[in-house]
């Protein structure tokens, strides 16, 4: 297991419903975002009409937004996400000691290699492949049938108590935490660069309405960021440490860094894949986080601001389909080059030096799942271990 240290991150977002709150820029953007989902879905289809291989347009799942999943189908993707919460560990206490679901098998890894898939030339198709082994889980242990959701950030810019995904209805992933006093803004800092600064949110302590109201965090913290410039960890993350989940929902986060503009401005702006995945986790001494930090850090609390610990939140697993669904659109946009498209090494900003990633190179998700995967037969989302596309 690697070293422990704060770090920051960043983000990306989707899907333009255009809303009256919209000012002129960023409805104009909610409409080209459109255009640039409709193209590489068109494009995905084109793929599957003339493939030869096991994914085909009868067998393709179709990755959709929360909003548009109806009451049961939102229920029976929660009740899957609390089966996996209520069901027994493959990690052995002896690794792990405060692993004590299947729910935290994934907690765990994640704990594990956060300093070798954040920075690094894995970043995407690591986090890629860690919720779709997360999705097969619920389908194979939890008899979960439905679609996949993921969570639209740029329609949520509104008010994110509001949004179907938080606001604490049976059919959310439960809502915020209830208010305590702030002690100052949060100060994210990383090596020599200037500190950024986030506003905190209304919130802050145990969630108080939803489906996992009495969800118990188990883990962590590793670099838990907390207002007024402090950072909570404990000496192993992954001993066992039972807490309330808490949330602590700024709206203001994620209206300034993962609106229609920031998007669209993420997918159009960057050609080069290294280009692309830094200022989606947000470039180091630009002064923001990316629509990557933009996402973690609205959702705010414990574990929702850790970046070691964050999978503890069930809205990672949304977030998470986001980001891989605008680097979808980003592949799809100029397949013949961008969709084996790999840059970077295996360390956190290659640090300590690494070696460059390639097509070669092997990843794994310790004990949430056994086994090595190789990168080049995760690059596209419809040929080798996948099958999925998004709307």
């Amino acid at each position: 297991m690697v070293g422990f240290k704060p770090l920051v991150w960043g983000l990306l977002a989707c899907q333009p419903l255009a809303q009256a709150y919209l000012n002129a820029e960023d409805a104009a953007s909610a409409s080209e975002l459109s255009r640039l989902v409709s193209q590489a879905y068109n494009q995905s289809i084109d793929s599957l009409s003339s493939s030869n291989g096991s994914c085909t347009l009868e067998t393709v799942h179709v990755r959709r937004n929360w909003d548009v999943f109806s009451t049961a189908e939102k229920k029976e993707y929660i009740d899957a996400v609390l089966c996996l919460q209520s069901t027994s560990p493959k990690t052995p206490a002896s690794v792990a000691p405060g692993v004590k679901t299947r729910y935290d098998d994934f907690v765990a890894t994640h704990i594990n290699q956060t300093l070798e898939i954040h920075y690094t030339g894995t970043f995407l198709i690591w986090h890629r492949t860690f919720v779709w082994v997360f999705d097969q889980a619920l389908r194979e242990e939890c008899g979960y049938s439905g679609a996949f959701p993921y969570w639209d950030w740029p329609s949520t810019t509104e008010n994110l108590e509001k949004s179907s995904v938080f606001d604490g209805s049976d059919t959310s992933l439960s809502g915020n935490g209830w208010h305590i006093p702030h002690e100052g803004e949060i100060v994210l800092s990383l090596g020599d660069y200037a500190p950024v600064i986030l506003p905190p949110g209304n919130g802050g302590g145990c969630v108080v309405s939803g489906p996992f109201v009495n969800y118990t965090i188990n883990l962590g913290p590793a670099a838990l960021a907390l207002p007024g410039n402090r950072t909570l960890a404990v000496a192993n993350p992954l001993d066992y440490n039972p807490r309330c989940f808490r949330r602590d929902l700024t709206t203001e986060i994620i209206r300034s860094l993962a609106n229609y503009t920031a998007v669209v401005d993420l997918i159009t702006q960057n050609d080069d894949i290294w280009d692309f995945e830094m200022v989606m986790q947000g470039v180091p001494g630009s002064g923001v986080i990316g629509v990557h930090g933009g996402g973690h850090y609205s959702m705010g609390g414990d574990p929702g601001r850790d970046l070691y610990v964050s999978p503890g939140d069930p809205a990672f697993w949304h977030h998470h389909r986001m980001i891989d669904r605008v680097y979808w659109i980003w592949q799809n946009l100029d397949p013949a080059t961008r969709i084996t498209a790999i840059s970077g090494t295996g360390t956190f900003l290659n640090d300590p030096v690494s070696a460059n990633t390639t097509l070669d190179t092997e990843i794994n998700y310790g004990y949430a799942v056994p086994g090595q995967f190789v990168m080049r037969d995760l690059m596209s989302t419809i040929e080798g271990k996948f099958c999925y596309i998004y709307e």
